[in-house]
């Protein structure tokens, strides 16, 4: 029997916080690379391809961890699969700084990706358990604006560690001093989330006789699942490529030095979480203005989506402050789509939700990270940075379309109501 832990009102909040650091850990690892890319692909003497090639293999390990991780997380204790996916990827991102040529680190940033994964799912039926339905927009963006905080504090955390030494393997230290940070979060994990904790989120009861592959049934012939599935690739499309090659884009395309650009990614990024709270808040006052929570949700997500497509007036702008501010209003609005995906996420299903998110997070990265080599290969072939960043912005208004099309079903019906009714 699942014993549940009495806690006060605010608890449930404190947890979101305790995501948010696992968030801006996960990022943290991540972003270590692109904020060195110039360094390291003039060590190693990598062409852009190549870099891409770096930044597409981790996308295509993340995606089969998302698949691997999403469905495990339906059947194991998140309580103790958080902390191990953590202490796993963190372990990568320490080993990337021993590296010392391209196919180590691509087996590296493979792995790193591979347990990155696991941090969604885990993350997400922690949130579906604590929030309910109003605050799960709000929920959701304290989670995700962990994402901006560690993008925040990377560039930091690497110009007062690398500084302007040019030495070979300057680089190197961040990789380190980062990667260690993963086992003091599961340290405090363990120590604060007990048994019992979590809240169990209701399931509807299982059929005696349930097909194992009946849940993907239940996806593939849901509409919903389909405007999902068009939403996570186009997010993922425009957040993950802005993320890699913003670095190169401010310094090889723009002529920005080392350090501005560093500056100037603390920046984008503190913007980046202001778009994410901001989305969740607005979201959740015009619930409380007397809108549907679906409808707040798309409007809160078309709002981002046209933001983010002002890459087509960046990728066209010269080094100056016109194009700072456009890249600013890019970052509020790129991050701000997450929030509002991952709360349709949760409403497609309560029993399966450790799956939905895997299988979505698959096709999202399978399909989006072989762009980060095209991205490379069109910027060695072009010699410029500008129409891949003009076009990548792009992708999310095709996700809002496919939100009008495709989610016609009474909003916010999931397994729990259907069996309350039912019931």
């Amino acid at each position: 029997m699942h014993i549940v832990t009495e806690h006060s009102p605010s608890w449930r909040w404190w947890v979101s916080g305790l995501l948010l650091l696992a968030t801006m850990i996960n990022y943290m690892d991540r972003q270590t690379l692109a904020n060195l890319s110039v360094r390291i692909t003039n060590q190693f003497q990598l062409s852009e391809e190549q870099y891409g090639e770096l930044e597409s293999t981790f996308g295509i390990a993340f995606a089969f961890g998302a698949l691997t991780f999403g469905a495990i997380a339906d059947r194991v204790s998140v309580r103790i699969l958080y902390p191990f996916v953590l202490i796993a990827w963190s372990t990568m991102g320490f080993l990337t700084g021993l590296t010392h040529g391209y196919d180590s680190m691509l087996r590296c940033r493979a792995l790193l990706g591979f347990f990155e994964a696991g941090h969604w799912p885990c993350a997400l039926i922690v949130m579906q358990s604590i929030m309910n339905r109003g605050d799960r927009v709000m929920g959701n963006s304290i989670l995700q604006s962990g994402a901006s905080i560690g993008a925040i504090l990377t560039p930091l955390v690497i110009r007062s560690m690398v500084g302007d030494n040019q030495a070979a393997d300057a680089w190197r230290p961040p990789f380190l001093v980062i990667g260690a940070v993963g086992v003091l979060w599961a340290i405090a994990w363990l120590c604060i989330i007990r048994k019992g904790d979590l809240i169990p989120t209701p399931k509807a009861p299982e059929a005696a006789n349930e097909w194992p592959l009946a849940w993907l049934v239940q996806f593939i012939s849901n509409p919903k699942f389909w405007a999902l599935f068009v939403m996570v690739i186009c997010n993922n499309t425009a957040w993950q490529l802005i993320r890699a090659w913003l670095p190169k884009f401010l310094q090889t395309g723009r002529g920005y030095t080392e350090a501005e650009a560093l500056y100037f990614n603390s920046l984008y990024y503190i913007f980046t979480d202001i778009g994410c709270i901001a989305a969740g808040a607005i979201a959740m006052w015009l619930v409380r203005r007397g809108c549907q929570v679906h409808q707040a949700r798309v409007i809160v997500y078309g709002v981002c989506a046209a933001l983010t497509a002002l890459t087509l007036a960046a990728g066209n702008m010269g080094k100056g402050w016109p194009l700072l501010g456009v890249l600013l209003l890019i970052a509020a609005g790129s991050l701000g789509l997450f929030p509002c995906y991952y709360s349709f996420t949760q409403e497609l299903t309560t029993k399966h939700l450790g799956k939905a998110s895997g299988c979505l997070g698959f096709f999202g990265w399978i399909v989006s990270s072989p762009l980060q080599r095209q991205f490379g290969r069109m910027v060695d072939t072009t010699g410029s940075y500008d129409l891949s960043m003009s076009l990548v912005g792009l992708a999310p208004l095709v996700g809002v379309f496919a939100m009008l099309i495709l989610w016609r079903d009474r909003p916010g019906a999931t397994e729990i109501e259907a069996n309350t009714q039912q019931t």
